[in-house]
């Protein structure tokens, strides 16, 4: 065999990654520039310069490129966990990637108009969209299974025990939180000013919660006389 002709997979993955990447980035600023259910697949493979066949090749829907955003921040939130330092809880790992997340928001925050409307044309389109809010949901539920099922193999947790699903939907619920609080500050405040801080600051509350636990929280009021 010559070696000249052994193909170079790492060159050929990587060209596909940043093909992937480039028609994502692509297609998220058209819908946030005109919306999800005005641009059609053909117009993000025209604004990217691939073939529409290309543009099916690594997304089998619309809303798959939609949410490409959302499913690679979740793909490196579990990188995060799992590379964790040794000893380090997983609550700490997850805060310290969550808090560290900075996209759009810190744009928009920094003072980017652009980037504010871009963040409050997306969170429209996914609020009067009963399908993106139902995809949005099937993501976050499948990062909270991946993560559970993370946990239970570094804590060689037994297969009916509950504490690994619930470790990572209690996680995944603060960005649940964080995410529902971001789409109603931009979708009602026409000048959202400080939300990234106020963001921040409601994420270290519901960490703080989880890390001193629910043992006191919420206590029944007693019946009024």
């Amino acid at each position: 065999m010559i070696p000249a002709m052994v193909p170079d997979m790492g060159l050929r993955e990587r060209k596909k990654t940043q093909t992937r990447q480039h028609i994502a980035q692509v297609a998220w600023r058209l819908f946030a520039d005109h919306g999800f259910d005005r641009v059609t697949v053909a117009d993000i493979a025209r604004e990217a310069e691939v073939a529409v066949a290309t543009v099916f090749n690594y997304f089998p829907t619309k809303e798959a490129l939609f949410f490409f955003p959302l499913e690679t921040f979740e793909a490196h939130l579990l990188e995060a966990v799992a590379t964790r330092p040794a000893g380090e809880p997983v609550l700490a790992a997850f805060r310290r990637f969550l808090l560290a997340a900075g996209g759009l928001l810190a744009q928009a925050d920094a003072g980017d108009a652009q980037a504010l409307e871009r963040l409050r044309t997306l969170n429209r389109v996914i609020a009067a969209s009963p399908t993106l809010q139902a995809r949005e949901h099937h993501a976050l539920a499948a990062t909270a299974d991946a993560l559970a099922a993370q946990l239970a193999a570094e804590t060689n947790a037994q297969p009916h025990d509950p504490r690994p699903q619930v470790a990572a939907n209690a996680l995944l619920g603060v960005q649940r939180a964080l995410v529902a609080y971001t789409r109603q500050r931009v979708l009602a405040d026409p000048a959202p000013t400080g939300l990234a801080a106020d963001v921040q600051r409601y994420a270290e509350a519901a960490f703080a919660l989880l890390d001193h636990g629910l043992g006191d929280y919420a206590p029944g009021r007693r019946p009024a006389r």
